[in-house]
């Protein structure tokens, strides 16, 4: 018991050490334990397992849709996902409103979701608003913290081995999690907001349209036992002020790119 807070003082020392990363869009300084590496290659198993998993759409003309706006969103995040090896799977399940990106590229989104956008914009803002914490590295983030908190109350490493550590990395990432504390962070709902916005925009969709997809949000709030993003991705009067105020800033973006696509 004596050499516990030597042991604490020791642990807090090496996670210090490990290594903290900044967000290149807002310079937010965040501690990270998982390297790039790691994270895509789990990121790629966990997306063939999620395949296998869920239902998958056949839907010629939604997967065409969704294939058409997933290529453009992945032009615009460009260079900031180098080695992603994209690829965008609708998931057919009508009352899941949900939708989800993790690290290489991997998109997924419900149908129940795609029912509840109105049009191919919000569709857009809804996929680059995931793909922004992946850019973020949200997950590996969160999932940092939970090591920290492991190694420093002296619990068991977080790991991928077993199905409860699984459902913990996938909880990190925003696939179907239902841990509290795991959902997204107010600073992280922020930062993809915004980036994700100027993904949009870059691939010729309205930034605007975020507002009326989370005012939509907003209404269905509290409906449905399906809405898993709600978990992840809390709906907020003050969230759509400030989407309200960020719109403009993207509209030049918009309209000089919009013209590529049309």
């Amino acid at each position: 018991m004596k050499r516990f807070p030597c042991v604490l003082v020791l642990a807090a020392w090496l996670i210090g050490l490990s290594g903290c990363t900044t967000v290149p869009e807002t310079g937010r300084r965040q501690l990270m334990l998982v390297s790039p590496a790691d994270e895509m290659k789990t990121g790629l198993t966990e997306f063939e397992k999620i395949k296998k998993d869920t239902p998958v759409s056949r839907d010629p003309a939604l997967n065409a849709r969704i294939q058409s706006i997933g290529r453009r969103i992945a032009a615009a995040v460009g260079r900031e996902m180098p080695n992603a090896q994209w690829e965008f799977v609708v998931f057919d399940e009508p009352k899941t409103v949900n939708a989800f990106a993790l690290p290489g590229g991997k998109v997924g989104i419900y149908t129940g979701l795609i029912q509840l956008s109105s049009s191919d914009a919000e569709i857009a803002i809804v996929i680059g608003h995931e793909i922004a914490h992946v850019t973020s590295r949200h997950g590996a983030e969160r999932m940092s913290q939970g090591i920290a908190a492991a190694v420093l109350g002296a619990a068991v490493a977080v790991g991928t081995e077993n199905s409860k550590n699984r459902d913990y990395w996938r909880a990190a990432y925003g696939v179907g999690a239902t841990l509290g504390t795991l959902a997204y962070s107010r600073s992280h709902e922020s930062e993809a907001d915004a980036i994700g916005m100027r993904f949009a925009a870059y691939a010729g969709y309205d930034p605007r349209a975020a507002v009326s997809f989370w005012k939509k949000m907003d209404q269905q709030s509290g409906g449905g036992t399906g809405f898993k993003w709600f978990s992840t991705h809390p709906p907020s009067r003050e969230r759509i002020v400030e989407l309200e105020r960020l719109a403009p800033k993207y509209l030049p973006i918009f309209e000089a790119n919009r013209g590529r696509f049309e």
